[in-house]
């Protein structure tokens, strides 16, 4: 049985760092994903990390101040968010997959999201 369980977020203020870890069971992925929801929007793609060619991907409004990594071994990803701004504020979630995709209908595998808060 696949999952994936997230763990990380919580309330900080604007300028301060979090990360974010996701890690998988039951199966090892090509891409790990991290996508957020903020109230009333759709969900969003933020980051992606591809195994195969070693490649990760990023929206514009956080390249720069946030990272993704994955651990193989612990078949677990990570999302360091530095330099956290109150529109960064939203759900996150962790989704997994064989392809890189921007959309959210385009992976299988989502954990149960994690609340980060940012307050000005």
């Amino acid at each position: 049985q696949v999952q994936l369980v997230e763990s990380g977020g919580g309330l900080v203020q604007a300028g301060d760092s979090l990360r974010l870890s996701c890690a998988a069971s039951g199966r090892t992925f090509n891409v790990m994903a991290w996508f957020r929801q903020a109230p009333g929007k759709e969900r969003e793609f933020v980051a992606a990390a591809q195994w195969n060619d070693g490649t990760n991907h990023y929206i514009p409004s956080v390249k720069g101040r946030f990272t993704i990594s994955r651990d193989i071994a612990k078949n677990t990803a990570y999302l360091q968010m530095n330099s956290l701004k109150p529109e960064d504020t939203a759900v996150y979630y962790c989704a997994a997959g064989p392809y890189v995709v921007r959309t959210y209908t385009g992976y299988e595998y989502w954990g149960q999201g994690t609340q980060v808060t940012v307050s000005s």
